[in-house]
């Protein structure tokens, strides 16, 4: 089966740093694949590659092979890419409108004008993101007033909102209260059935109760990959037990070597 999505011996620098160094990654239909690692060793870097986020960024240098669905993400339009491929920040982010537009906009973007339509999207993705029964009284309120829970599945919804086959979540819960966080773990679970789910997390515990597979990641490099409870229990690499057992790394920085890095867009390989 094609994988969902797919890195091949990725190559990332911002500027003259390297961020990624030969990383080769799939993630598979339907599951949740949590991404763990020490702060700085690429883990974020490596999500914002698969919708092309990094695109925004000055300087940013790739060679390899990013894949959605068997096609290059750089011969997707980015927008496009993004629909697909929705993506939920560390901390949450409402647009300074009401809680009803912030979830409308993107199918507004997309060209969706029927207000009963509108009416139908709104509601289904705030039930999906179990937000409807909290916030269905007051959709005309600004989003700006629900607590940073409520903002954290608001923006959930909204990318639920424009149907995207992946979603990738980035530190969802790390600025939220123990009971907002179970509340989003609730709802990752919830939604794995129906989606392809990538978890950028810092949470060894949360990692273990939400996801199928775990990749470990360590200055920049993919250093194990597998099913959860098997990395958990019986890590392969030294470095794993390592860090799951809490203790001290030592990472030999490594220059970037190989073939030329060039700059996105650009890419000698598919």
């Amino acid at each position: 089966m094609t994988p969902v999505l797919e890195a091949e011996h990725l190559h990332l620098m911002y500027g003259a740093r390297p961020a990624l160094h030969d990383v080769t990654l799939d993630v598979r239909e339907h599951e949740v694949l949590a991404i763990i690692g020490p702060s700085g060793c690429g883990k974020s870097t490596l999500l914002r590659t698969f919708n092309r986020m990094n695109d925004r960024i000055p300087g940013v240098r790739v060679i390899g092979s990013v894949r959605f669905r068997g096609r290059s993400v750089f011969d997707i339009e980015p927008t496009s890419l993004r629909r697909q491929v929705g993506m939920v920040f560390q901390r949450p982010t409402p647009f300074p409108m009401s809680i009803f537009d912030n979830v409308a906009y993107g199918p507004r973007m997309h060209g969706v004008r029927d207000r009963r339509r509108l009416k139908e999207i709104v509601e289904t993705s705030l039930r999906r993101a179990a937000l409807w029964d909290e916030v269905k009284d007051k959709l005309s309120a600004p989003a700006a007033a629900l607590s940073g829970g409520q903002q954290q599945r608001l923006c959930i919804a909204r990318t639920l909102a424009v149907e995207p086959q992946v979603i990738l979540l980035d530190e969802p819960t790390s600025a939220l209260d123990p009971g907002a966080t179970a509340k989003i773990e609730e709802l990752i679970e919830e939604l794995a059935g129906a989606y392809t789910i990538v978890l950028v997390t810092h949470n060894l515990d949360q990692a273990e109760r939400v996801s199928d597979r775990v990749a470990f990641m360590l200055a920049g490099e993919v250093v194990e990959v597998g099913p959860t409870a098997e990395v958990f229990e019986r890590p392969r690499d030294p470095r794993t037990e390592r860090y799951l057992a809490g203790r001290p790394l030592t990472v030999a920085r490594r220059g970037v070597r190989g073939p030329r890095l060039a700059p996105v867009g650009e890419w000698g390989a598919r």
